[in-house]
């Protein structure tokens, strides 16, 4: 008798390989991401779809905020119709991201989800800017 993990046997090797692939087309992570911003590579819009209050307090900066409720054509007007959404919420245990994108996808918009979100940015030693910090430095 085998374990769990092998109850079920695994894809072959071609149909993990277009699984894997497929995700790409999907997600992308909070390296990836950061290396964009970073490197002044960003051909994408970064979307934090948590609520107004969360965005204030920490969000990755260059982010714009929609709450995905608010998701529609009328805020999107201002992109052009063949920009790339990428959408992130609190974390993987939040499913802002899948809601957001579903909306996305109905309007014809392309769009990956950043995997880890707001957690995983962080875990990978990522900082977060919070409104208060914004107003600081235009202050100073």
């Amino acid at each position: 008798m085998g374990s769990a993990v092998s109850r079920v046997a695994a894809a072959t090797s071609e149909e993990a390989l277009a699984h894997f692939e497929s995700l790409l087309k999907y997600e992308t992570d909070c390296w990836d991401v950061h290396h964009a911003l970073t490197n002044d590579l960003q051909n994408f819009v970064l979307v934090d779809v948590r609520g107004e209050t969360l965005y204030e307090q920490g969000h990755i900066q260059g982010a714009i905020n929609i709450p995905h409720p608010r998701l529609n054509e009328k805020r999107l007007a201002e992109f052009p119709h063949d920009t790339l959404f990428v959408v992130y919420c609190a974390g993987p245990h939040c499913n802002g991201t899948e809601k957001a994108a579903i909306r996305l996808a109905k309007l014809g918009r392309p769009v990956k989800k950043m995997i880890g979100g707001v957690t995983g940015w962080l875990d990978e030693g990522f900082e977060l800017q919070s409104l208060t910090d914004v107003c600081k430095k235009r202050i100073a």
